[in-house]
């Protein structure tokens, strides 16, 4: 790993709101606040004609201008087929994505000089080619992104160290475990993980990466918009501003539901005004499935790590959507214990990743830094482990059957890193030109129902090499999550090799496009 001049900061690049932080040299991890003085920005970009690009723009603005703009952009990072066209030019995720990060990074340099390096969170259940868009999004703006960190993982290394208890050193100290219940604007997880004064380990993981906030706005905008249709036979949802301005509303409700039993709502389109009243009680049915989504994978996880609620010493919640009632009562009534809000749900985050990144910057400068020694010792001292949100595969062919392929799990999920698999298959041709190996990412035996991470291809076979010849697969992910495969046809001892590794080479060309976002568009 290596740093670059200028500060190292964690940044949370969320669906709805994203922050950056610093960890102070009195050890206390601090968000900065942005140009209006919060300490979080609205993940919303507003491209305007004159190529003018608006982050966090205001209510007003959003809604008057809804075909101009773009919201929960994270849920297509890694969608290669994703793009918005603005002026007849399109921009793809990462580059949307970029866009935000470079309106937090230039907010953040006002505050304490330049940055260089970064360290920015992504949910534990993406998959690795949203892990190297978000790297590409981070290079395209102007950083050098040093690592990824697990949002789960950042939260909870934030509730341990701001605690005091993590990098003391101070002799043997009992194992904690906690559950980090992650429910922000765009995306779920959950994560139990086991951590001693110097330890951090995860035990196991899982989540969704398109559940989160929006979708239980949406139930209220969908409600709404059908007792209006009912009424007078228009539907809001069909014209863009209508929609922008009762999402608007909705989100406003929700959070008033949060506080409130009952709130009210007016509707207007087309020149006709209806008003609702929504109780806690509707809401809540409204969004039954969407909670019940998340305690099966609560419940889930806890069976994954082996851990029994009784055993939980915390439940940690983090994202704004725990603010929901009905979530801290599902969670005590899983956990049998009350979930804790010893952290702000929308900061931990960042304060998590601006840790993880002083982490790094200690180990990277060998006791040569900014801050004092002691703070610098405990730091180093610190040992995390994790574990893979989504398991490695082969394609391979069903046997008698060469058609039909499926998924060979080969690195389950949940498997603590780093590790190391071989198998040995056979060939299923025979006198083949080549060996193709596909890499698969996912849990399903369907090879359509998984995301491809690589391939690679074993040439210069030997002459009438027969159909069943032995071919040797090492599938190894290591503990920054870089994928390398080395598949060696045994017969005549030919070997490929492939690195999946999100520093390495783009997909796209960061270069080309950090020019353009810094020629081509004013980023406020």
């Amino acid at each position: 790993m290596n740093l670059v001049a200028g500060h190292t900061v964690g940044i949370d690049l969320g669906t709805s709101y994203s922050a950056v932080a610093r960890l102070g040299d009195d050890g206390h991890p601090a968000v900065i606040r942005n140009a209006d003085g919060a300490p979080i920005t609205a993940s919303i970009v507003l491209v305007e004609s004159d190529r003018r690009a608006i982050v966090g723009p205001s209510s007003a603005q959003a809604i008057e201008f809804p075909e101009r703009t773009v919201a929960a952009i994270k849920r297509q990072m890694g969608n290669a087929d994703y793009f918005r066209v603005f002026d007849e030019r399109k921009l793809s995720a990462e580059f949307v994505s970029a866009m935000i990060l470079r309106k937090l990074k230039q907010d953040a340099e006002r505050e304490i000089g330049p940055i260089g390096n970064a360290v920015i969170t992504v949910p534990y259940y993406f998959t690795d080619p949203a892990r190297r868009a978000t790297v590409n999004a981070g290079r395209i703006a102007g950083l050098n992104v040093i690592d990824l960190i697990n949002e789960p993982t950042a939260a909870t290394l934030a509730f341990a160290w701001m605690r005091g208890e993590l990098g003391r050193g101070d002799g043997e100290s009992p194992e904690r475990t906690v559950l980090v219940y992650d429910l922000g604007g765009g995306t779920f997880d959950v994560t139990v993980v086991r951590c001693t004064a110097t330890t951090f380990a995860v035990a196991a993981t899982d989540g969704d990466t398109f559940l989160g906030g929006l979708d239980w706005t949406r139930r209220i905008v969908d409600h709404a918009a059908e007792q209006f249709r009912r009424k007078f036979g228009a539907d809001p949802r069909g014209e863009p501003h209508a929609l922008a301005r009762l999402t608007e509303d909705c989100e406003r409700i929700k959070r008033i539901l949060s506080e409130q039993q009952r709130a009210i709502l007016d509707i207007s389109f087309e020149g006709r005004t209806t008003t609702i009243g929504i109780s806690r009680g509707d809401f809540e049915k409204l969004t039954a499935d969407l909670l019940q989504r998340t305690r099966d994978t609560t419940q889930i996880v806890l069976e994954l790590a082996g851990v029994r609620p009784d055993e939980l010493d915390e439940v940690l919640l983090v994202g704004g959507s725990t603010h929901i009632p009905a979530v801290l009562r599902m969670l005590k009534a899983v956990t049998g214990r009350a979930p804790s809000r010893a952290l702000d749900p929308q900061l931990a985050v960042a304060q998590g990743a601006a840790i993880h990144a002083a982490i790094l910057e200690a180990r990277a400068t060998g006791g040569e830094g900014r801050i004092a020694a002691a703070l610098h010792k405990r730091l180093r001292s610190i040992v995390t482990r994790d574990v893979n949100s989504h398991s490695l595969g082969v394609e391979v062919s069903e046997p008698g059957a060469i058609a039909l392929r499926r998924n060979h799990i080969m690195i389950p999920r949940n498997s603590p890193l780093p590790i190391e698999v071989e198998r040995e298959f056979v060939t299923d041709t025979p006198n083949p030109e080549g060996i193709r190996i596909r890499l698969l990412e996912g849990e399903a035996a369907d090879v359509r129902a998984c995301t491809r991470v690589g391939d690679l291809r074993i040439t210069h076979l030997p002459e009438n090499l027969p159909a069943g010849s032995p071919v040797n697969v090492a599938y190894r992910y290591d503990e920054r999550r870089r994928i390398q495969v080395t598949a060696r046809e045994l017969t005549g001892n030919n070997e490929s090799q492939v690195r999946i590794v999100w520093e390495g080479p783009p997909h796209v060309d960061t270069a080309a496009a950090f020019r353009k976002l810094a020629e081509e568009y004013q980023v406020e």
